[in-house]
Formats: structure tokens, C-alpha cells, sequence
């Protein structure tokens, strides 16, 4: 496993914590609320670096694609 792909599944899980965490719901649903994400779309290609931030950010922006239905930060 190389460097990118453990920030990938560590960010991944944190993330899924954070899920259940705030909407109350289990585990099943949460990560299929991520896995079907824009975001984890983009944590997962490496040519984005979106893996090199906290979970905590990329769950802001994760937030923001879930209320508004897009990504809303262009940069990434």
C-alpha cells in the first residue's frame, strides 16, 4: 500500500465516522453516502492531492456537495 492510499482509507474512514456521527444513521448507509460522492471521487485520484488534507476539511466540502447537489470549491 503506498502513502497516498493510507491517507486514502484513513480520510475514508474518518470521514464515515463523522457520517454516522451527524445524521445518525448507520454505518451501511453512511458509507454509501460517501462512495457516491463527488468528493470521494476526487480524495480517490491522486492527481487532485485532495488526500493530502484533513478528513475534517474534506468533510466541510463533502457538507457543501451534499446540501447544495455539487462540488462548490472549483479548485479541486
Amino acid at each position: 500500500m503506498t502513502k497516498a492510499e493510507a491517507l486514502i482509507e484513513g480520510i475514508t474512514q474518518d470521514i464515515i465516522a463523522f457520517i454516522v456521527e451527524d445524521k445518525a444513521i448507520d454505518y451501511d448507509d453512511a458509507m454509501h453516502i460517501f462512495y457516491n460522492s463527488q468528493i470521494f471521487e476526487k480524495l480517490t485520484d491522486e492527481s487532485t492531492g485532495l488526500y493530502l488534507e484533513s478528513p475534517v476539511y474534506i468533510y466541510g466540502l463533502l457538507k457543501d456537495e451534499l446540501e447544495s447537489g455539487h462540488i462548490v470549491q472549483n479548485e479541486i
